[in-house]
């Protein structure tokens, strides 16, 4: 009997084993936020890069090839944001730059933020630093860029479209004084809990976050 006993005890370790074992890895990592990603400079330069020129047609005599010109309502639109502050942007020129902005080349960063803060947390450092050298890098220097807040849906509607305009302006200010870029060539709005990156779970963290787009190439513009 004892040895029976044994042996059925060896089986069953043998069993609790492989069970063990079968088990997802991810699932040690349950407490981690596993949307958050601290991107590169080369990520960012790649998503708010121009598109390239097309190359001119030989062989055709269909007339001069020229670029678009670019659209009169957003230049005007650009040129009445520049240099404005974001807690003077009215509700209607938030929309407006929203609607410009999709069509534009732009990145969602997860710059998170501590909670019920503007201060950039501490993880999410690597992606502004990141953002400040590619705003800095050839291809990118001389655009101007909205940098949009957002936040959570916890707050009322004031005190979170209060809470995102401080958090784009935090980002802006970053930029400004640790990577020289000039403050008229960042536009900042907040939208508040208005665009949710998550509608599904309107607390989680991911929403509140920082959206860049690039808004027009003044180089290319003023050639």
């Amino acid at each position: 009997m004892r040895s029976a006993a044994k042996g059925l005890t060896a089986i069953l370790s043998i069993i609790t084993v492989g069970v063990a074992l079968s088990l997802p890895t991810s699932a040690a990592y349950a407490g981690d936020d596993g949307n958050s990603k601290n991107v590169t400079e080369d990520e960012i330069v790649r998503a708010l890069a121009p598109a390239p020129k097309k190359p001119l047609t030989r062989g055709l005599s269909i007339g001069p090839q020229t670029e678009s010109a670019p659209n009169a309502a957003e230049t005007k639109l650009l040129q009445s944001v520049r240099g404005r502050s974001t807690r003077s942007l009215s509700s209607t020129e938030r929309e407006e730059i929203a609607s410009v902005a999709k069509d534009k080349p732009n990145i969602d960063l997860e710059i998170t933020f501590d909670y019920n803060s503007a201060n950039i947390s501490a993880k999410s450092l690597p992606s502004v630093q990141a953002l400040g050298r590619a705003l800095t890098s050839p291809d990118l220097k001389g655009s101007t860029f909205v940098v949009a807040g957002h936040t959570d849906a916890a707050g009322g509607e004031a005190y979170n479209q209060d809470l995102s305009e401080r958090r784009a302006d935090s980002i802006k200010r970053y930029l400004v004084e640790k990577y020289s870029i000039s403050a008229t060539d960042l536009v900042t709005v907040g939208y508040g809990k208005s665009k949710l990156k998550d509608p599904n779970q309107p607390l989680a963290e991911v929403n509140r976050r920082v959206q860049v787009v690039n808004m027009e190439n003044k180089t290319t513009a003023s050639k």
